[in-house]
């Protein structure tokens, strides 16, 4: 049975009673420093939870087990310590504490750090070089001083000639110019080392996990007692913040079966400070920032306003304690046999568990990921999805039909809200995104802008008469052609809208001239032309291949002639 104890202050005054109802022994325990990996590490959108394992053999008695050298930003509270082995071991307590240390404990930090130095140093190159550059500019000066000072004295030297004027310019002219171009050739890269050196120190500051300069760790003390001698792996799991993971799609539609392959990602950031090394990786859907419940809503209080206190120094934050589960190592999927038959590859598929708040995604693969913030996307799951397509458009704002298909999620994974690629068999066509949708689920996908229907839009006439007996109404009259053509091979259904204006006014009245009112339709009763909300006209109809339908929209508002009307194009 594994062993399995959390950090609780009580704890360590309860430890003595416990070690006498055991019979441990009370002879000092031998402190040593394990040389651990880690093995798993569970995902979360703002935090990774990792599981850092070794195996050690013990003797009978007490034992201190030091895990050194681990992440600053360690949370204290999430840490939880499991064992099993032969040793028979009991977990006394554990001990948490943080070191500064002079030498930086990460191999990766020190890597930055001589990386750093060496940059600095060839900074210090060039600032000498340019003040080299000053000094021949100055020297430059100088002699052209000396050439043509005025002649003072019975020694004076006499006065340069035409020639020595013209050789004086010349040198002059060549050696600026060389020195102008030498300064902005080493200005320049100075400015490119600049840049190097402020992305190297940003590097530095994510894996240190604190403010620039400093350099600590944290170390974790597992005492224990073994009531033999024996072998024991020990599992110590903890939270860090500084880890990601966002879901993204590409979404392909298969023109010749006409059916959409969803492929699921998880796009993972690794900056917790520890680099991972073909570890098991699971993602969750779970949000632990949020708390365990609904927060509780406060009463509305109407009051006298009054200068609000600043706040004081003994608040705290509550960390919210959140359980997890550390499963095995994920194993890579069987090699597919050999064979001469040109194949495509698969997508790799994540296992997924439901739970009643949260759904997990286990990896099939081990991944590495070194914490430099860099990302790395992994395969979740394809699904393939049978779709219903039609065309979309709104063309008095854009002469375009926008592909769309209506799919159901028939998987057992829930698909969270994120980025999808549209791809038109293997052509990328558009970027959308997707909302969440959880198994079962039906959803629209967008695939993008499809030029093989045609899209049309003319403003035919545009008029404003008098009406009344003495012209004392307005009349503005719209007139609109709307053309489709279909120049695919296939029938493909259309669905395209109108705006009607919409009167906020009594005396604004406004008329719809074509399509004719009995031709209308409503929600709960659609015809090929539905009236939607807010005035809009929603048109539905099959298109054959090679069809051109041609659909008149006309519409008139009539106003007093003295009243000023606003929104009339």
């Amino acid at each position: 049975m594994p062993l399995f104890i959390p950090m609780n202050p009580l704890f360590r005054f309860l430890c003595p009673l416990a070690g006498l109802a055991l019979a441990v022994s009370t002879a000092p325990a031998a402190s040593l420093t394990v040389d651990s990996r880690l093995s798993a590490a569970t995902v979360y959108p703002d935090r990774a939870v990792v599981t850092r394992t070794v195996k050690v053999n013990l003797v009978a008695g007490p034992t201190e087990l030091v895990f050194d050298h681990l992440p600053a930003s360690l949370v204290d509270a999430s840490l939880q310590v499991s064992g099993r082995g032969t040793a028979g071991a009991t977990i006394l307590d554990v001990t948490v504490r943080q070191t500064f240390a002079e030498a930086s404990p990460s191999m990766r930090v020190r890597a930055l750090e001589d990386e750093l130095s060496g940059l600095r140093r060839q900074d210090l190159v060039f600032a000498d070089q340019l003040a080299r550059v000053d000094q021949q500019q100055a020297l430059v000066g100088r002699i052209e001083m000396a050439m043509t000072a005025p002649a003072t004295g019975d020694n004076a030297a006499p006065r340069p000639s035409f020639d020595d004027w013209q050789k004086l310019l010349a040198f002059q002219s060549e050696h600026l110019a060389r020195l102008a171009t030498e300064r902005q050739s080493l200005q320049q890269q100075r400015q490119e080392l600049t840049h190097k050196i402020a992305a190297v120190e940003q590097q530095l500051n994510t894996l240190r996990g604190q403010q620039p300069g400093g350099r600590s760790f944290k170390a974790v003390t597992v005492r224990l007692a073994a009531a033999e001698a024996g072998d024991l792996e020990l599992a110590l799991v903890y939270a860090v913040p500084g880890a990601s993971w966002t879901p993204a799609y590409d979404a392909r539609l298969r023109t010749e079966t006409r059916r959409v392959e969803l492929t699921y990602h998880g796009v993972v950031r690794n900056g917790t400070g520890e680099d991972w090394n073909n570890l098991a990786l699971t993602l969750s859907t779970a949000r632990p920032s949020l708390g365990g419940g609904a927060p509780e809503l406060p009463a509305w209080v109407v009051d006298e306003a009054r200068p609000m206190p600043l706040a004081g120094d003994d608040g705290f934050i509550q960390l919210q304690a959140f359980e997890v589960q550390t499963g095995g190592r994920g194993r890579a999927a069987p090699a597919a046999p050999a064979a001469k038959a040109v194949r495509d590859a698969i997508i790799a598929t994540a296992s997924v568990e439901s739970a009643a708040t949260s759904a997990t995604f286990r990896i099939a693969t081990p991944v590495t990921l070194p914490s430099d913030n860099t990302t790395q996307k992994v395969a979740i799951t394809s699904v393939p999805l049978p779709a219903t397509l039609q065309y979309e458009a709104t063309p008095k704002l854009i002469e375009s039909a926008f592909l769309s298909a209506r799919a159901t999620n028939v998987s057992d994974f829930p698909f969270l809200a994120g980025a999808v690629n549209a791809f038109l068999d293997d052509t990328f066509v558009a970027t959308s995104r997707l909302k969440t949708v959880m198994p079962g689920e039906t959803f629209d996908l967008a695939l993008g802008a499809d030029e093989g229907i045609s899209v049309k839009r003319r403003l035919v006439n545009r008029f404003s008469e008098n009406t009344g007996l003495i012209n004392s109404g307005r009349r503005v009259t719209y007139d609109v052609l709307l053309t489709f053509t279909n120049n695919k091979r296939t029938a493909e259904r259309i669905v395209f809208r109108e705006g009607m204006p919409v009167s906020r006014h009594e005396k604004i009245v406004v008329k719809l001239l074509a399509p004719a009112e009995r031709d209308i339709g409503t929600t709960a009763a659609p015809k090929e032309v539905t009236r939607e909300e807010d005035g809009r006209l929603a048109w539905r109809f099959e298109l054959k291949p090679g069809e051109k339908r041609e659909i008149p929209f006309k519409v008139s508002v009539d106003h007093p002639a003295d009243l000023a009307v606003a929104g009339l194009d």
